[in-house]
């Protein structure tokens, strides 16, 4: 009967919450990265808004090319904050480039991160799976959605649209942040790229 427990106790992976420095490191480089294509997709933004206009509110499918990096950075560092640091460093790098929204990239950016991040901690950061992954692109979805909807041009407009408004922002932080985003870390993983990570380690072929 020891044994067994001894032999379990060696066996089981231990979570460690404590980050490392390459943690930092690789989320700062997911974070400096996904910067770079928000202020991209800002650039972006106005065009294609624009052609979406024919449907008032349907400019919300465009909000999860701002809401990926949190999550990303999450399921990548699968450490407590993970989601929340990348997504700062993401809008802290669109404001510094230079975007239309200013000093108001960063307050989305914590918020936004935040949203990802709470959805993770329900989970107490041990589940990974895609269903989790997509629930916590529609947590930084409903952020964005409520900031959008309450705190800028959109909160003077009347109910419909911005009740269009928020469901389209939180299938499109599902989709692009959540589905995208579990895509392209299967796909680093694979790689070899996150042989450091758990998520990467997963990835590797069973012996």
């Amino acid at each position: 009967m020891h044994s067994t427990v001894s032999a379990q106790a060696v066996t089981t992976p231990r979570r460690v919450f404590r980050w490392r420095v390459v943690d930092i490191v690789v989320a700062s480089v997911i974070g400096v990265a996904s910067g770079v294509i928000f202020w991209a997709w800002g650039l972006a933004w106005t065009p294609i808004s624009a052609a979406l206009a024919f449907a008032p509110g349907l400019s919300g499918l465009l909000a999860g090319g701002w809401l990926f990096a949190g999550v990303l950075g999450g399921i990548v560092i699968r450490k407590p904050g993970a989601a929340l640091y990348t997504e700062v460093i993401a809008a802290v790098v669109s404001m510094l480039v230079g975007t239309q929204w200013g000093f108001s990239t960063l307050i989305w950016g914590i918020v936004e991160g935040l949203g990802a991040e709470i959805v993770l901690a329900l989970f107490l950061y041990s589940s990974w799976r895609l269903g989790v992954v997509l629930l916590s692109g529609a947590g930084a979805g409903v952020a964005v959605g409520l900031l959008d909807t309450s705190f800028t041009d959109y909160a003077a407009l009347d109910f419909g649209f911005k009740a269009v408004y928020f469901i389209c922002a939180v299938i499109s932080g599902v989709v692009i942040a959540g589905l995208l985003s579990w895509l392209a870390a299967r796909g680093l993983a694979r790689s070899g790229a996150l042989s450091r990570f758990a998520s990467g380690r997963e990835a590797l072929p069973r012996a």
